[in-house]
């Protein structure tokens, strides 16, 4: 037998309760006689009689009450579940994902979901850090955050800030006891502070480039650290150089804490974007999340 279609059900359901066509009708919003052949053909397929009609009441049968009995407590449950998800698609709910560098999740997205979050107290956000890049649907993340150019082609992309230039730093009184370097290739000479990238494994590479020349320099140092935070720490401490977002060190090399140096060697990178597999079946809080994180240049 084919499965039976949930509304002739539900259509049965409605008349073995209200025990009349012409009530089960107006619940049901259609007329008595398509109410009727409804239940005719229900009745056909299931090769028995569900409900006895006379002239002044309808009831179910000795199969119609067992029928009623059991369907109609699944059914009420089917409708409460179809309530809670509609109100998932019409009320900004439900929990995101991110995944996100720490510089990124520090000076983007907490300043922005600072003020996002307490007008949306229902929907909830689950930042994880991370340096490389991340397969966001294998690991089932709603969206990741990385430079413009490092996002896959296939991936819905949306820019949340402005490009970003790296700096290239160190403390007055290190540099008076190691003369500044010219060229990105003396900063292998240096005490130089490494980032180790958390997915991969390796020491990030400083990258370069002036021109049509770019190129990536493996430095060495007493020092590793795998956040960018921990790095500003120990430049400001004078244990060496540093190669760091540049917004992270500005003020301090605005109020000379910090000398910058080899800045014509330090290009734009395109700056953080959001990215996602697909706008289909997005919720209300993503669609939200995305519109209150998109980058305004204005």
């Amino acid at each position: 037998m084919a499965q039976e279609n949930l509304n002739d059900l539900a259509a049965f359901l409605a008349v073995a309760r209200a025990r009349s066509f012409t009530k089960a009708a107006g619940q049901l919003g259609i007329s008595q006689s398509a109410l009727s052949h409804t239940l005719s053909g229900l009745e056909a397929r299931l090769g028995v009689r569900l409900l006895t009609r006379t002239t002044r009441s309808v009831s179910p049968t000795e199969a119609g009450e067992r029928l009623l009995q059991s369907i109609g407590p699944r059914l009420d449950e089917i409708a409460t579940e179809l309530a809670l998800l509609s109100e998932f698609r019409d009320r900004p709910a439900g929990t995101i994902r991110i995944n996100a560098a720490e510089h990124a999740a520090k000076t983007v997205l907490w300043p922005k979901l600072e003020q996002f979050l307490p007008r949306y107290p229902d929907i909830k956000v689950e930042i994880t850090i991370e340096y490389g890049m991340v397969d966001i649907v294998a690991q089932q993340y709603d969206m990741g955050v990385r430079l413009g150019d490092a996002v896959a082609k296939d991936m819905i992309a949306v820019r949340i800030a402005p490009d970003m230039r790296m700096a290239v730093v160190a403390t007055p009184a290190y540099f008076a006891q190691n003369p500044p370097p010219q060229t990105p290739q003396e900063l292998t000479q240096h005490n130089c502070i490494n980032l180790r990238l958390r997915t991969s494994g390796g020491l990030y590479a400083w990258e370069f480039g002036k021109g049509s020349e770019s190129l990536n320099v493996r430095v060495d140092g007493q020092l590793v650290f795998n956040g960018s935070l921990p790095i500003v720490k120990a430049v400001l401490a004078g244990f060496g150089v540093a190669y760091i977002p540049q917004d992270l060190v500005q003020a301090q090399i605005d109020n000379g804490e910090l000398i910058q140096v080899l800045a014509d060697w330090c290009p734009a990178f395109p700056g953080y974007h959001i990215y996602y597999p697909s706008r289909k079946q997005s919720s209300p809080a993503f669609k939200l999340l995305v519109d209150a994180l998109r980058y305004d240049k204005s």
